[in-house]
């Protein structure tokens, strides 16, 4: 695996690494520049090892791929208490560069609501809100159930404002926004048409409250790993007029969700998590199988006792996705993590079967590494 940087992206980021003190828990360094001000880059990659089965081109034998899954940069920056900004770039798909995928900034009008503005991750459920980095095993597992990234730019963000916030001690948290949204499946494996009608921007919002613990933050985590106890039931949507386009039909998008994690400390040695989602989207009939239902579930428990460098947490997963053609797809997952340091260090290994109506099973096993900085 490699890192590929342009010239003045690699001199950027040597010269920042320079003048960083040492990194705190949560990955990255921070440069003061006096009272609320302040700059912050971080690092951040994920590869993997995967035999997949008859995935050999003689369509017999496995396939046997080592892989660079993601790489970021993750620069942000204060310019006083009220406003602050993010910009993140992820390798673009051919892996020659970097491209942004956040690019926005925040400002706080008061402490209960915050606007952010620019490119980000509009409103969602709770998967697609974590990302690869902060899920239960980790990894762009969702995109079976979780299919936001099919509506709204690169890994699911979008230009847009939105107004973000929490009330209630941080126990009911929600964020409402409008989105360009015209990006709606170019990145599906569909033919995209031309948008006809009236150019309608994409609103999507989310609602969760927190029985429990409060969770911080906007762009929201998976799994505590045993470090809170939630019960949190979240609901999200996104709709769109003329949102989906195909060479000969433009329709409405719509898509609903709701999701659920319960995460309880003490339970025996350890720490378990159960969570669950539900989704139903609708295109107009303009991309079947694009519409339809989905369900997501995962059991993870998490050992409080470390062996060698870190922990255990073993996880079992699920996930269903039942289009209007009648082509449904199926993936179990049984894996084990090995948690080093929370989600700047882990390694897991995975064993997954996928069915997809009409088509022989597949099975296949990964081993991943993820490193934060």
């Amino acid at each position: 695996m490699r890192f590929e940087f342009k010239r003045n992206q690699l001199v950027a980021a040597l010269a920042a690494a320079i003048l960083l003190p040492a990194v705190n828990a949560n990955a990255g360094g921070t440069i003061a520049f006096g009272e609320d001000k302040s700059v912050s880059i971080g690092l951040g990659m994920r590869g993997s090892f995967s035999s997949v089965e008859n995935g050999a081109p003689n369509g017999t034998s496995n396939s046997q791929n080592f892989s660079l899954d993601s790489a970021r940069i993750y620069l942000s920056g204060s310019l006083n208490k009220h406003i602050k900004g993010m910009l993140n770039t992820e390798k673009d798909i051919a892996g020659q560069g970097f491209q942004a995928i956040d690019a926005n900034v925040q400002i706080a009008i008061a402490p209960e609501l915050t606007i952010w503005a620019g490119r980000f991750l509009s409103p969602s459920d709770r998967a697609n809100m974590a990302g690869p980095y902060y899920s239960l095993g980790g990894g762009y597992w969702s995109g079976i159930a979780s299919r936001y990234g099919f509506n709204g730019g690169y890994i699911g963000r979008d230009d847009g404002v939105a107004v973000v916030g929490s009330l209630m001690g941080g126990k009911l948290a929600y964020s409402f926004g409008a989105f360009e949204g015209t990006t709606a499946f170019k990145i599906a494996p569909v033919t995209v048409g031309t948008r006809t009608g009236s150019d309608g921007l994409m609103y999507a919002g989310r609602l969760q409250v927190d029985f429990w613990d409060a969770e911080p933050g906007y762009y929201g985590t998976g799994n505590y790993l045993g470090g809170k106890d939630i019960l949190a039931i979240g609901i999200a949507g996104r709709a769109q007029k003329n949102g989906a386009y195909s060479t000969t039909a433009t329709g409405d998008y719509q898509s609903y969700s709701i999701d659920f994690l319960m995460e309880k400390k003490g339970v025996g040695p350890g720490a378990l998590s159960v969570e669950a989602a539900a989704y139903d989207y609708d295109t107009s009939d303009v991309f079947l199988s694009e519409q339809g239902r989905a369900y997501s579930a995962g059991l993870g428990y998490i050992f409080d006792q470390k062996v060698g460098w870190g922990q255990f947490q073993p996880f079992v997963r699920y996930q269903k996705f039942s289009p209007d053609t009648n082509i449904d797809t199926k993936k179990y997952d049984l894996g084990v993590n090995y948690i080093i340091d929370g989600y700047n260090a882990q390694v897991s290994g995975v064993f997954s079967n996928t069915e997809v109506t009409g088509k022989s099973d597949v099975s296949a096993i990964t081993v991943a590494m993820q490193f934060q900085f």
